[in-house]
């Protein structure tokens, strides 16, 4: 299982670099004015980067998974909506949700699926645009994201700052 989850990890990652890259390429000088060490330090970081990510994601999901039947996906599309306020709190259009998540919108439609069929969530019609589908964390949702929050946190400083060894 752990092998499955490092993959996910560094797909993941993979996705999140592709698209943060989309915004800054642009900024990105010639490979030629990069010399062979700053080339090496710049690769080892990169590694060091997504093993770090790849060793959180893994303890997340199996930590989140055991405790909550929650993935650390679906416990990060809880926290965003516990985190919306305004006029709806707890409540956002499906197409915010994938940009703040960084998923695809078919992965995102399927997690959601997965929440809704929980209880964790509920998908509404947007009554100003009816192609616009909002999703608004239930009670149940709620009360899930503010048991789990705490071993969220745990797994994150274990991992980013303790930098305990998580899977193997």
């Amino acid at each position: 299982m752990g092998k499955t989850l490092h993959a996910r990890a560094i797909n993941a990652s993979r996705f999140n670099a592709v698209a943060y890259c989309s915004c800054a390429c642009d900024k990105v000088g010639a490979v030629s004015d990069i010399d062979a060490a700053e080339s090496a330090d710049l690769v080892a970081a990169w590694r060091e980067l997504l093993a770090r990510h790849a060793a959180t994601a893994c303890a997340l999901d199996r930590e989140l998974g055991e405790r909550f039947g929650l993935g650390m996906s679906e416990f990060e599309v809880l926290e965003r909506l516990a985190e919306t306020l305004g006029d709806c709190p707890g409540k956002l259009r499906v197409q915010e949700l994938g940009e703040k998540v960084h998923l695809s919108q078919s992965a995102l439609s399927r997690l959601i699926g997965r929440l809704e069929k929980g209880g964790l969530v509920e998908r509404h019609m947007c009554t100003e645009d009816r192609r616009g589908v909002f999703v608004l964390l239930s009670d149940e949702g709620r009360q899930r994201y503010q048991e789990a929050k705490p071993l969220h946190r745990s797994v994150l400083r274990q991992t980013l700052v303790e930098r305990q060894p998580s899977c193997g």
